[in-house]
């Protein structure tokens, strides 16, 4: 542990005694104790001890160290060592202290900051310090621990530990920080304190003091500073910014704004205030104003927020002409930052050290820079560098430039040679490619065909062609260069390849000969036809030769009845071409048939039975079958192994009719097989068929129709349909077929053959609607109308006239035999016989009844013969009185036997029969017989009780008196079918005379009559017609005319179906 001989010796010496040897005070000193040593270098240690308060102070020293203050500097002890101290004075006193290595305790020498460097752009602090490695040995970890502080008060930021190696060298080190606070913001402190893990080293070890506080101070602290921080400043998206405002002492801050947002402020010191924003996005092209509004003004800065640089994607470089190498990549997300604070390329050759700033446009979406190409130098070793302020990257390629060649677009196309079949051409590339061989590609093309890569030794007559050139490196295939522009060009012409397909059509008269060609196409004219030569010959001899100019393509030659073999011949500026034949004749036909063709797709199917005879092939010709068109004929030709064929034509229409003829090639001339009529698609016909009704009856229509013309089917008929309905003619009905009328009924006509139709099972004198359509395979035409009223139908008028006529006379008939029937019924009910008092004998009064009369014996007390009153009512809930009949004594009470059931059950009889009264008359009339009558009095309540026979009725006790026996009062309870109480019987026993009521009392029309079911009068009188010596009669007087009819209460609806018993 000791480094050389030296230092043992000193640290010997000071064991043996430590002395003090002058003192300039009197006395002794104290005791030294509390021995403590320190090492600052592991080398030297520094020992300090206390003395006593006893002694006086004084200078003391060592054995070879004299020191007046209570600490020494001496080698660190190897191992345990014992040390001696002695303090001078009268006493001399000693101590002895044991010192062990693991009671020194190590703790480095404070550290000395050098510079303290602020970038207030950045907000970035620069810290430098020496380490004081080279008092220590080699390899020893050191670790610093660094303080911020903020404010006058000195609050603490952050405490950061770094890490250092000691390497027996003094090394400057050095700390960057940067600050979430600009600095101009407040003042910024720094200190800083070390420990060094000395792991060798027993003692205690701890941290150095911490060294004297740089200071960094803010504009708060400086006379006149003021504004506000940071000034346009660059920060990423994402951010948490602090913005502070600084002013002078005289003014007052009111708030701070980041945009138009206000801020909660964060006061710092008197003079300055901050803002915490947290997360900043992205800001616009002009950046993000910050404003600090004070009382008497207002100050403020600029922010800009965007990304820092991406990676560049997709580095590629390559060369096209050996002069320039051209890199190109994708920049990726757009940083936002425009301006001075755009971001910035660089690339850089790792192999040359060469570096070349890139100016990009920020517009496009690829970024390219170019690079010079250096002699003698294939391999390049690029780094592209992008950085802005708030970030960097880089990415890295190595090229070989003879493997990444992208040639120019060829320019300066021409021709040079031209002939039919074959053209020269030659073009220009700019670039310096002599060490590399290049490969090119003309695209040629030509109308409505398809672009081929093809040589350009393999063209066709009289055709235009397009041409490109693009090329590439032959060797080290990479990219193809543009397409040049496009060089037209014409190859000159030739002869016609073939000749032309003919035909021919004789005329109905059979004298000329119409000879048809079709044009020749574009590759197979080989040049612009200018005629086409027709020749007629006879065994070699020319009958007839004609030139025909364009654009015609038919002639006409007249033969007689005579055949010849046509030759036709198309000719251009090149040159004929070879001659094309047909003969003339055409062999007689038997049972040729007209079949319907079946549409194919965009074609019309044909077939036909192979013919073995026809040995050079078959012809199908067609024209359209009518229509104001001429008919252009055409053919097309078929071998002869075919049996069927699909003819198509751009010429062919929906819903038109075409007749084809098939016509079998042999070699003596032309033979018409069959006739075919097709549509290449069926439509539904234009219009219905015209139809008329011929004829109309009470009961059915008899329609006929017309043919469609062909024109107007569109397709082969399968058919009309017949509608008819009931309704009337109106111009806004829909259709009948549309209407959803259920009484309509359709009639389906297949038969095409058939032109009329009668429909039967109609109404008479009715209107019907009556629509014919036709229709085909693709529809049904629209449809045709008419209106139609069936005749009338006499004999149904007759019966409709007979049966009501006949229903009233049988209803009359039996009307009269039941009224013949009913007579008295009807008589008894309707017009009843009321007897007329005036026409009474027993009735007739003188004016004066009170006078007397001896002649009249009305009113005599003679006995007379009882009489019977029978009442018949209908049972209801209110008892009505319906009819009242005298009869004899010797009437009987019995029902009659031809009464019903039924009217017993509706009828009450009630039999009255006034009680005998002996009465002695003193003065009987001499004239008239003796003897005496009595008159019974049975109560009108019986006819509410059950009738009893005449051998069960009760006695009835006779009373006889000396007087009148008056009329007995009926009250209005009687009618009811309560009885009456014993106290009312005696009542009425012992009421003696009660007077008649007054006639109003009988009007029947009242409530208070005794027969109205609404009489609530208990002392209503019903009585008998007449008492003895009552004056007041039972009906009206004639003469009262004001007096109300009695309303018969009687009748009732049950009485009209029973029989009376007389009838």
């Amino acid at each position: 542990m000791w480094k050389n001989s030296s230092l043992r010796c000193l640290l010997a010496l000071a064991i043996l005694c430590l002395s003090l040897v002058y003192s300039q005070e009197i006395g002794s000193l104290g005791d030294p104790q509390n021995l403590k040593c320190v090492t600052h270098n592991l080398q030297e240690m520094v020992c300090t001890w206390d003395l006593s308060s006893r002694g006086r102070r004084g200078q003391t020293d060592f054995l070879c160290f004299k020191t007046k203050e209570r600490r020494v500097e001496i080698p660190l002890p190897e191992s345990s060592s014992r040390v001696t101290i002695k303090s001078s004075g009268t006493s001399f006193p000693t101590k002895e202290f044991m010192i062990h290595e693991k009671d020194i305790s190590f703790v480095p020498v404070t550290p000395r900051i050098l510079s303290l460097t602020p970038d207030f752009s950045t907000s970035t602090l620069n810290l430098k310090w020496s380490d004081n490695g080279s008092v220590f040995p080699y390899g020893l970890d050191a670790l610093w621990q660094i303080q911020i502080l903020r404010k006058e008060t000195m609050e603490e930021v952050t405490k950061v530990t770094y890490y250092s190696k000691l390497t027996h060298e003094d090394v400057i080190l050095s700390w960057n920080w940067t600050s979430d606070m600009p600095l101009e913001c407040t003042s910024h402190y720094v200190k800083i304190r070390c420990y060094i893990n000395a792991t060798q080293f027993l003692g205690p070890k701890d941290w150095s003091d911490w060294s004297p506080a740089e200071v960094i101070p803010g504009k708060d602290s400086e006379p006149g500073g003021s504004g506000v921080f940071p000034l346009d400043t660059v920060v990423a998206v994402g951010s948490d910014v602090t913005f502070c405002c600084v002013h002078e002492e005289d003014q007052h801050i009111t708030n701070m704004t980041y945009g138009s947002k206000p801020y909660k402020m964060i006061q710092l010191s008197s003079r300055s205030h901050a803002i915490r924003v947290l997360n900043a996005s992205a800001s616009d092209t002009s950046g993000t104003n910050v404003v600090c509004h004070l009382e008497n003004g207002m100050d403020g800065t600029v922010v800009f927020v965007g990304y820092a640089p991406d990676i560049p994607q997709n580095l590629s470089c390559e060369t096209s002409n050996f002069f320039i190498i051209k890199c190109t990549w994708k920049p990726g997300r757009p940083s936002g930052l425009y301006g001075e604070r755009k971001t910035k390329y660089s690339l850089f050759e790792r192999m040359s050290g060469k570096n070349v700033s890139c100016e990009v446009n920020e517009m496009n979406r690829d970024r390219t820079c170019g690079f010079p190409v250096l002699p003698d130098q294939k391999t390049y070793d690029f780094i592209l560098g992008v950085s802005n302020p708030i970030g960097q990257a880089q990415s890295s390629i190595l090229v070989d430039i003879t493997r990444r060649v992208h040639p120019k677009t060829p320019e300066k196309l021409s021709v040079t040679g031209n002939n039919s079949t074959s053209i020269q051409m030659r073009w220009f590339i700019n670039g310096s490619f002599a060490g590399i061989r290049l490969l090119c590609q003309i695209e040629v093309s030509s109308g409505r065909s398809e672009k081929k890569l093809v040589s350009v030794k393999s063209l066709r007559p009289y055709t235009k062609y397009q041409f490109r050139v693009r090329c590439s490196s032959a060797d080290h295939f990479w990219k193809w260069s543009d397409w040049s522009r496009g060089l037209e060009q014409t190859t000159a012409e030739a002869p016609p390849a073939r000749g032309p397909d003919i035909w021919r059509e004789r005329s109905p008269s059979g004298e000329s000969l119409k000879v048809f060609w079709k044009p020749l196409s574009i590759s197979e004219a080989n040049g612009k036809i200018v005629s086409h030569e027709v020749s007629c010959y006879l065994l070699e001899t020319l009958l007839e030769y004609k030139v025909v100019p364009e654009p015609s393509n038919s002639t006409e030659i007249k033969l007689g009845k005579g055949d010849c073999v046509i030759s036709v011949i198309a000719k251009n500026s090149a040159g004929p071409s070879p001659p094309s034949r047909i003969t003339s004749m055409e062999l007689p036909s038997d049972n040729v048939t007209t079949d319907q063709a079946v549409a194919m797709g965009n074609g019309i199917n044909i077939s036909w039975d192979s013919y073995p005879d026809m040995t050079c092939g078959y012809i199908v010709k067609w024209c359209r079958s009518s229509g104001s068109e001429p008919c252009s004929v055409d053919w097309q030709k078929f071998p002869s192994n075919a049996t069927n064929a699909v003819i198509r034509s751009a010429l062919f229409k929906p819903g038109v009719r075409y007749n084809f003829s098939l016509y079998g090639c042999k070699s003596t001339g032309y033979q018409l097989l069959k006739n075919v009529t097709g549509y290449m698609k069926e439509l539904p016909p234009k219009t219905a068929p015209n139809f008329t009704v011929e004829e109309t009856s009470s009961d059915s229509i008899l329609v006929k129709w017309e043919d469609i013309p062909i024109e107007e089917c569109r397709g082969f008929l399968k058919g009309y349909l017949l509608s008819f309905a009931k309704g009337e003619k109106d111009a806004l009905k829909p259709r009948l077929s549309e209407s959803g009328n259920p009484e309509l009924k359709v009639n389906n006509i297949t038969d095409l053959t058939k032109k009329s139709m009668k429909i039967l099972d109609l109404q008479g004198k009715t209107s019907y609607q009556l629509e014919l359509q036709a229709y085909t395979a693709g529809g049904l035409s629209p449809p045709n109308s008419l209106y139609v009223v069936t005749k009338e139908d006499s004999v149904g008028l007759i019966i409709a006239i007979l049966i009501p006529v006949a229903v009233v006379v049988l209803l009359g008939v039996l009307a009269s035999i039941f009224c013949y029937r009913k007579r008295e019924w009807i008589k008894e009910t309707f017009y009843p016989e009321i007897p007329n008092p005036e026409n009474s004998k027993a009735l007739q009064f003188q004016r004066n009844i009170c006078e007397g009369n001896k002649t009249l014996k009305t009113l005599e007390m003679n006995p007379c013969t009882p009489n019977s009153v029978e009442v018949v009512e209908t049972q209801s809930t209110a008892p009505k009185i319906e009819d009242t009949e005298m009869m004899s004594p010797a009437a009987e009470t019995t029902v009659p036997e031809d009464g019903s059931d039924s009217e017993m059950e509706n009828h009450v009889v009630v039999s009255y029969c006034p009680p005998i009264i002996e009465e002695e008359i003193s003065n009987p009339p001499m004239d008239e017989p003796g003897g005496s009558s009595q008159v019974v009095y049975i109560d009108i309540q019986s006819m509410y009780q059950p009738q009893i026979k005449q051998e069960e009725e009760p006695e009835i006790d006779l009373v006889t008196t000396a007087g009148y026996k008056p009329q007995m009062q009926l009250s209005i309870s009687a009618l009811k079918v309560e009885g009456h109480s014993p106290v009312e019987e005696e009542l009425d026993k012992t009421a003696g005379y009660r007077p008649q009521a007054n006639t109003n009392a009988w009007n029947m029309g009242t409530p208070d009559s005794p027969g109205s079911v609404e009489s609530n009068n208990e002392n209503a009188s019903f009585g008998s017609p007449c008492s003895i010596n009552s004056r007041q009669f039972l009906l009206p007087p004639k003469d009262d005319e004001d007096s109300p009819k009695p309303i018969n209460t009687g009748w009732s609806f049950t009485h009209f179906f029973q029989n009376k018993p007389n009838d």
